[in-house]
Protein backbone atom coordinates (compact mmCIF):
# COMPACT_ATOMS: atom_id res chain seq x y z
CA UNK A 1 0.00 0.00 0.00
CA UNK A 2 1.65 2.96 -1.25
CA UNK A 3 1.34 6.84 0.31
CA UNK A 4 -0.11 7.94 -2.76
CA UNK A 5 -2.78 5.57 -2.95
CA UNK A 6 -3.18 6.03 0.49
CA UNK A 7 -3.60 9.97 -0.09
CA UNK A 8 -6.30 9.48 -2.71
CA UNK A 9 -8.47 7.67 -0.37
CA UNK A 10 -8.57 10.12 2.54
CA UNK A 11 -11.51 11.93 2.73
CA UNK A 12 -12.39 15.77 4.07
CA UNK A 13 -15.23 15.22 6.92
CA UNK A 14 -13.75 15.07 9.84
CA UNK A 15 -14.56 12.53 12.75
CA UNK A 16 -12.72 12.19 16.29
CA UNK A 17 -9.51 11.75 15.09
CA UNK A 18 -9.19 7.82 16.37
CA UNK A 19 -12.89 7.38 14.42
CA UNK A 20 -11.79 8.82 11.46
CA UNK A 21 -8.71 6.83 11.53
CA UNK A 22 -11.00 3.75 12.14
CA UNK A 23 -13.11 4.60 9.44
CA UNK A 24 -10.48 4.77 6.85
CA UNK A 25 -8.70 1.99 7.31
CA UNK A 26 -12.34 0.20 7.67
CA UNK A 27 -12.89 1.23 3.99
CA UNK A 28 -9.46 0.39 3.01
CA UNK A 29 -10.01 -3.18 4.25
CA UNK A 30 -13.69 -3.75 2.72
CA UNK A 31 -12.45 -2.31 -0.21
CA UNK A 32 -10.20 -5.05 -1.09
CA UNK A 33 -7.24 -1.76 -0.69
CA UNK A 34 -5.23 -3.61 2.45
CA UNK A 35 -5.86 -7.60 2.30
CA UNK A 36 -6.02 -9.90 5.61
CA UNK A 37 -2.26 -10.91 6.62
CA UNK A 38 -0.76 -6.89 4.90
CA UNK A 39 0.45 -4.75 7.89
CA UNK A 40 -1.02 -1.52 8.57
CA UNK A 41 1.83 1.03 7.78
CA UNK A 42 1.21 3.85 10.93
CA UNK A 43 2.86 6.78 9.00
CA UNK A 44 1.10 6.12 5.82
CA UNK A 45 -2.39 6.09 7.80
CA UNK A 46 -1.11 9.57 9.25
CA UNK A 47 -0.33 11.50 6.40
CA UNK A 48 -3.56 10.58 4.57
CA UNK A 49 -5.85 11.20 7.35
CA UNK A 50 -3.75 14.37 8.32
CA UNK A 51 -3.33 13.51 11.99
CA UNK A 52 -0.18 12.46 14.24
CA UNK A 53 0.92 9.18 15.60
CA UNK A 54 -1.14 8.93 18.49
CA UNK A 55 -4.83 9.06 16.83
CA UNK A 56 -3.85 6.28 14.38
CA UNK A 57 -2.61 4.42 17.07
CA UNK A 58 -5.38 4.55 19.32
CA UNK A 59 -7.69 4.29 15.59
CA UNK A 60 -6.08 1.14 15.11
CA UNK A 61 -6.38 -0.37 18.62
CA UNK A 62 -10.67 -0.15 18.25
CA UNK A 63 -10.56 -1.66 14.86
CA UNK A 64 -8.37 -4.95 16.77
CA UNK A 65 -11.09 -4.50 19.46
CA UNK A 66 -13.36 -5.08 16.44
CA UNK A 67 -11.69 -8.05 14.85
CA UNK A 68 -10.84 -6.17 11.95
CA UNK A 69 -6.70 -5.69 12.76
CA UNK A 70 -4.49 -8.26 14.70
CA UNK A 71 -1.71 -6.13 17.27
CA UNK A 72 1.20 -8.15 16.91
CA UNK A 73 4.02 -7.57 19.72
CA UNK A 74 6.92 -5.80 18.59
CA UNK A 75 5.51 -6.16 14.94
CA UNK A 76 2.95 -3.50 14.99
CA UNK A 77 -1.51 -4.19 13.05
CA UNK A 78 -2.21 -6.82 10.45
CA UNK A 79 -5.67 -7.27 8.64
CA UNK A 80 -7.42 -10.01 10.29
CA UNK A 81 -8.58 -12.71 7.73
CA UNK A 82 -12.51 -12.84 7.28
CA UNK A 83 -14.64 -14.36 4.86
CA UNK A 84 -17.48 -13.91 2.74
CA UNK A 85 -19.91 -14.85 5.21
CA UNK A 86 -18.94 -12.68 7.65
CA UNK A 87 -19.59 -9.74 5.40
CA UNK A 88 -22.83 -11.14 4.70
CA UNK A 89 -23.30 -11.64 7.98
CA UNK A 90 -22.67 -7.28 8.89
CA UNK A 91 -24.80 -6.37 5.55
CA UNK A 92 -27.91 -9.07 7.20
CA UNK A 93 -27.76 -7.25 10.49
CA UNK A 94 -27.40 -3.85 9.11
CA UNK A 95 -30.59 -4.47 6.50
CA UNK A 96 -32.62 -6.03 9.32
CA UNK A 97 -32.40 -2.30 11.29
CA UNK A 98 -32.94 -0.25 8.24
CA UNK A 99 -35.84 -1.98 7.55
CA UNK A 100 -37.29 -1.55 10.43
CA UNK A 101 -36.81 1.95 11.09
CA UNK A 102 -38.01 2.21 7.46
CA UNK A 103 -41.17 0.88 8.31
CA UNK A 104 -41.34 2.76 11.76
CA UNK A 105 -40.69 6.25 9.59
CA UNK A 106 -43.59 4.86 6.74
CA UNK A 107 -46.45 4.82 9.75
CA UNK A 108 -44.68 8.66 11.25
CA UNK A 109 -43.76 10.05 8.26
CA UNK A 110 -44.50 14.16 6.94
CA UNK A 111 -44.51 16.16 4.48
CA UNK A 112 -41.45 18.16 4.95
CA UNK A 113 -39.45 14.66 5.25
CA UNK A 114 -41.28 13.30 2.34
CA UNK A 115 -39.78 16.23 0.55
CA UNK A 116 -36.95 16.58 1.74
CA UNK A 117 -36.18 13.14 0.42
CA UNK A 118 -37.62 13.92 -2.98
CA UNK A 119 -35.34 16.62 -2.81
CA UNK A 120 -32.25 14.29 -2.03
CA UNK A 121 -33.20 11.99 -4.78
CA UNK A 122 -33.13 14.55 -7.62
CA UNK A 123 -29.54 15.86 -6.53
CA UNK A 124 -28.29 12.17 -6.49
CA UNK A 125 -29.86 11.76 -9.80
CA UNK A 126 -28.18 15.52 -10.95
CA UNK A 127 -25.20 14.34 -9.37
CA UNK A 128 -25.08 11.18 -11.57
CA UNK A 129 -25.88 12.52 -14.49
CA UNK A 130 -23.63 15.34 -14.43
CA UNK A 131 -20.72 13.25 -13.14
CA UNK A 132 -20.26 15.55 -9.77
CA UNK A 133 -17.56 12.51 -8.62
CA UNK A 134 -18.03 9.62 -6.18
CA UNK A 135 -17.67 11.66 -3.02
CA UNK A 136 -20.69 13.84 -3.70
CA UNK A 137 -23.00 10.62 -4.81
CA UNK A 138 -21.81 8.78 -1.79
CA UNK A 139 -22.69 11.82 0.12
CA UNK A 140 -26.13 12.07 -1.10
CA UNK A 141 -26.64 8.17 -0.77
CA UNK A 142 -25.81 8.66 2.77
CA UNK A 143 -28.24 11.46 3.21
CA UNK A 144 -31.18 9.86 1.84
CA UNK A 145 -30.81 6.40 4.03
CA UNK A 146 -30.15 9.26 7.30
CA UNK A 147 -32.84 10.87 6.66
CA UNK A 148 -35.32 7.33 6.28
CA UNK A 149 -33.76 6.52 9.50
CA UNK A 150 -34.52 9.91 11.34
CA UNK A 151 -38.10 9.97 10.36
CA UNK A 152 -38.88 6.32 12.78
CA UNK A 153 -38.38 8.95 15.88
CA UNK A 154 -36.24 6.14 17.38
CA UNK A 155 -32.81 7.28 18.51
CA UNK A 156 -32.21 4.32 20.26
CA UNK A 157 -32.59 1.95 17.37
CA UNK A 158 -30.65 4.75 15.07
CA UNK A 159 -27.76 4.77 17.10
CA UNK A 160 -27.54 0.90 17.26
CA UNK A 161 -28.11 0.78 13.26
CA UNK A 162 -25.01 3.30 12.99
CA UNK A 163 -22.84 1.49 15.36
CA UNK A 164 -23.58 -1.32 12.87
CA UNK A 165 -23.11 0.50 10.04
CA UNK A 166 -20.03 2.08 10.99
CA UNK A 167 -17.92 -1.78 9.64
CA UNK A 168 -19.45 -0.37 5.92
CA UNK A 169 -17.13 1.71 3.87
CA UNK A 170 -19.09 4.95 2.69
CA UNK A 171 -16.68 6.58 0.46
CA UNK A 172 -17.00 4.27 -2.56
CA UNK A 173 -19.99 2.55 -2.88
CA UNK A 174 -20.55 4.43 -6.11
CA UNK A 175 -17.81 2.11 -7.17
CA UNK A 176 -19.12 -0.98 -6.28
CA UNK A 177 -20.41 -2.01 -10.03
CA UNK A 178 -24.40 -1.80 -10.65
CA UNK A 179 -24.93 0.54 -6.73
CA UNK A 180 -25.77 3.87 -8.45
CA UNK A 181 -27.85 2.32 -10.37
CA UNK A 182 -29.58 0.32 -7.92
CA UNK A 183 -29.84 4.11 -5.70
CA UNK A 184 -31.40 5.27 -8.82
CA UNK A 185 -33.93 2.66 -8.65
CA UNK A 186 -34.43 1.41 -5.41
CA UNK A 187 -34.56 5.23 -3.39
CA UNK A 188 -37.76 6.38 -5.58
CA UNK A 189 -39.43 2.88 -4.87
CA UNK A 190 -38.56 3.55 -0.92
CA UNK A 191 -39.80 7.06 -1.28
CA UNK A 192 -42.82 5.84 -2.99
CA UNK A 193 -43.95 3.33 -0.10
CA UNK A 194 -43.26 6.09 2.48
CA UNK A 195 -45.76 8.36 1.04
CA UNK A 196 -48.17 5.74 0.75
CA UNK A 197 -47.36 4.90 4.38
CA UNK A 198 -46.92 0.65 3.25
CA UNK A 199 -44.45 -0.49 6.14
CA UNK A 200 -44.09 -3.68 5.17
CA UNK A 201 -43.44 -2.38 1.48
CA UNK A 202 -40.89 0.47 2.84
CA UNK A 203 -39.19 -2.65 5.07
CA UNK A 204 -39.20 -5.59 2.48
CA UNK A 205 -37.58 -2.80 -0.57
CA UNK A 206 -34.88 -1.69 2.23
CA UNK A 207 -33.71 -5.16 3.39
CA UNK A 208 -33.30 -5.79 -0.08
CA UNK A 209 -31.38 -2.63 -0.79
CA UNK A 210 -29.13 -3.29 1.60
CA UNK A 211 -28.71 -6.97 0.88
CA UNK A 212 -27.77 -6.62 -2.47
CA UNK A 213 -25.02 -4.02 -1.46
CA UNK A 214 -23.29 -6.38 0.35
CA UNK A 215 -23.49 -9.43 -2.03
CA UNK A 216 -22.02 -6.58 -4.71
CA UNK A 217 -19.43 -6.14 -2.19
CA UNK A 218 -18.95 -9.67 -1.38
CA UNK A 219 -18.50 -10.21 -5.75
CA UNK A 220 -15.98 -7.18 -5.76
CA UNK A 221 -13.63 -8.69 -3.34
CA UNK A 222 -13.99 -12.52 -4.28
CA UNK A 223 -12.90 -10.84 -7.54
CA UNK A 224 -10.28 -9.29 -5.76
CA UNK A 225 -8.81 -12.42 -4.33
CA UNK A 226 -9.19 -11.23 -0.99
CA UNK A 227 -10.86 -14.15 0.20
CA UNK A 228 -9.15 -17.82 0.41
CA UNK A 229 -9.67 -20.94 -0.67
CA UNK A 230 -10.52 -22.09 2.79
CA UNK A 231 -13.27 -19.20 3.28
Amino acid sequence: MTSASIVGRAGSRRQGLPDEVATYVRELILSGQVRPGEFIRMDGIAEAVGVSNTPVREGLLKLSNEGWLVLEPRRGFVVAEFSAQDVQDLFWAQAQLAGELAARTAKAITPDRLERLSELIERHEQAVTSNQGPETIDALNHAFHREVNLGANSPYLARLLSSVAQNFPNRFYSEIEGQVQACRVEHPLILDALRRRKARTARQIMQQHILSRGTSLVAMLEERGIFTAEQ
